[in-house]
């Protein structure tokens, strides 16, 4: 008598937990050639190789797969901006130095800086997606450098001055030169990355130390 067929198992099988992560992959692949607007849930889905349906179990919309985009690629970065300004409070102006090296790398890194292009390109007509981008990247950052110049006032480091301008002086410089870079193809400017961040960092603190 002939041995029973035995089942074939696949000789490989896509883990559930990876698939969101294909799914963003995609997603931002196909956002970038295609635009926020024009692109096609079904274009990502044939990117991931899953079906439309497939991306549908993970993500409920298009906007919810941006959303899961911001906190995959930049809202992390957000969160160590803060946790590193908390642990640096004694040393507000060394952690201060972290923080404008670890945008200057953000705003000259493509792919990390296609979220926020992303979101600056929808953001008035998805509001929610906007609120949570300033919420969980935007206040974060604002919010790490704001600590350190209040500590740094109160140390006698700093000068008095409002943090939050001060802050707002520290992060617009570095986003500007982002966008102008990779949103309108402007060129990179006569320094390299280590130099910007030098002369950043001198113009900055110098307009922030303490005279006398």
């Amino acid at each position: 008598m002939a041995e029973p067929a035995r089942e074939q198992k696949p000789k490989w099988r896509r883990r559930a937990e990876s698939r969101p992560d294909e799914i963003l992959d995609a997603a931002l692949t196909i956002f970038e050639r295609d635009g926020f607007d024009a692109a096609r849930v079904e274009d990502i889905a044939k990117e991931a190789k899953l079906s439309k349906a497939g991306v549908y179990l993970y993500f409920d919309a298009k906007d919810a797969i941006l959303r899961g985009l911001i906190e995959r690629e930049v809202a992390p970065i957000a969160r160590n901006l803060r946790a590193m300004a908390e642990a640096g409070v004694s040393d507000p102006k060394g952690a201060l130095r972290m923080i404008i090296a670890g945008l200057t790398e953000l705003a000259g890194d493509r792919r990390k800086f296609a979220v926020p292009r992303l979101v600056l390109s929808v953001a008035s007509r998805y509001p929610d997606l906007a609120a949570f981008y300033r919420e969980n990247v935007v206040d974060q950052g604002l919010g790490a450098a704001e600590m350190l110049v209040k500590a740094g006032v109160e140390q006698g480091v700093f000068r008095p001055c409002e943090p939050g301008v001060a802050a707002r002086s520290l992060l617009g410089p570095i986003f500007i030169h982002g966008f102008y870079t990779h949103f309108l193809l402007g060129d990179r400017g006569p320094l390299e990355p280590a130099a910007r961040i030098e002369a950043h960092t001198d113009i900055l603190l110098n307009g922030l130390a303490a005279r006398g």
